[in-house]
């Protein structure tokens, strides 16, 4: 079967992966150079199923008010007349409840724990290397209030079997050492030991080469413009360099893909959630972390990869904006420091941003559409990285004909209808 493949981020190329080896002749699209240059070009690296959590939950609309004042905020809103904006905000809003919140983490930690695993048989397959490490991920909390308020996540860890330790301060510092130079107040910890890192734009380079080496094409530099539909469903893709044919279609262009679907009348609630990183050069290794450190407090994530520290973190719901403001870059630089003092120089940092597609629900939009012959897999937010294999097996075996070794019926676009 040929398959069309429309976006080369992580989701993208993943799925080229599991399709090409799956036997189908498969094209990808993308209008950048080459893969994973957009938003899987720099995010946080931590691969932490277990932390897959909604960003909607009872308490936000209360905290987003004391954020909007914070200097360090984790969330920015720029509200302005965007219809889609508001429709997506209010959804959001919608899913701030005790009973939506377990609904949607436990889908997402279903998704998250089997795509980890999936990860792990694609390296072992490939042995591509992508300054991976396995030595878990720390939640950090500054606040007796924050140690207190994990109850319900840690319910749901373990209801679905997934390893978990409460920490307090000691043993923080016994998981993370370079906490040991830290001035900052920790209250405590939640440390899952099983969890990952990585870097994403490494893996995904890796990782198309060994697709090309499966017989996948790669067009890069072509812009997809719309899609044709036929009385059978999609027939092709119109591109700025001409019209690709396919039996299938995968929708995987991020938080680009509403726009796409849109004039065939589908409803796709992804909006453009912005995030900022800095990547900073180690100079002293013991005052560095040895994997992924969770700053609960500003929802930023401090990544070990390699002699690199990757600062990831804040939500700011703009539209599609590429601005990178200096005071973002210093909330980054505000909590590496003040967790890992002198651990890196941030005077050779390098400052990014990219456009995380983000569903209300904060779970993806994975398999088909009532298009017959097209797919999404679209909508990860903030989890692109931790998803990636997983949503594009799932997306291979449906399109192969296999079912799905996960649940994927609460994944799909439908549930926005029921």
């Amino acid at each position: 079967m040929k398959v069309a493949i429309l976006g080369g981020g992580v989701i993208g190329v993943t799925s080229a992966y599991y399709l090409s080896l799956a036997g189908h002749e498969v094209t990808l699209i993308d209008r950048q150079r080459g893969p994973g240059l957009e938003t899987s070009f720099a995010n946080a690296g931590e691969i932490s199923p277990g932390y897959a959590s909604p960003w909607a939950a009872p308490d936000v609309p209360r905290k987003a008010l004391k954020w909007l004042f914070m200097e360090h905020a984790p969330l920015i809103l720029k509200p302005r007349f965007d219809c889609a904006m508001l429709s997506w905000l209010a959804a959001l809003l919608g899913n701030c409840t005790a009973r939506r919140y377990v609904e949607n983490k436990a889908r997402m930690v279903r998704l998250a724990e089997y795509s980890r695993d999936q990860l792990r048989e694609v390296r072992e397959a490939t042995g591509i290397a992508y300054d991976e490490r396995m030595r878990g991920t720390l939640q950090l909390f500054r606040t007796e209030a924050q140690l207190d308020g994990i109850a319900k996540d840690v319910g749901v860890l373990a209801r679905d079997g997934v390893p978990f330790e409460v920490l307090d301060r000691r043993g923080c510092v016994a998981a993370e050492p370079g906490l040991a130079h830290s001035a900052a107040d920790i209250a405590g910890g939640l440390r899952l030991p099983a969890d990952e890192t990585g870097d994403c734009f490494k893996f995904t380079t890796a990782l198309a080469d060994v697709a090309r080496s499966q017989g996948a094409t790669f067009r890069f530099g072509e812009r997809v413009e719309r899609l044709l539909r036929g009385a059978g469903g999609i027939e092709a893709a119109v591109t700025d360099q001409g019209i690709v044919e396919a039996d299938a279609f995968v929708v995987a262009l991020g938080s680009y893909s509403p726009g796409l679907v849109r004039s065939l009348g589908l409803r796709l609630p992804v909006y453009p959630v912005k995030g900022y990183s800095i990547t900073v050069p180690i100079v002293e290794e013991a005052r560095a972390p040895v994997s992924t450190l969770l700053d609960e407090s500003y929802k930023i994530a401090i990544t070990r990869l390699g002699d690199r520290i990757r600062v990831g973190g804040m939500a700011e719901v703009s539209g599609f904006n590429a601005e990178l403001p200096d005071r973002r870059r210093r909330t980054l630089e505000h909590s590496l420091s003040g967790l890992f003092p002198a651990a890196g120089n941030l005077e050779r940092a390098t400052f990014w941003s990219g456009l995380r597609p983000m569903t209300p629900d904060s779970t993806p939009v994975v398999g088909p559409t009532p298009i017959p012959n097209l797919f999404l897999n679209t909508g990860h937010g903030t989890l692109g990285w931790t998803m990636a294999c997983g949503s594009a097996r799932v997306i291979s075996d449906m399109i192969s004909g296999r079912p799905p070794q996960i649940e994927t019926r609460d994944l799909g676009i439908a549930r926005y209808s029921a």
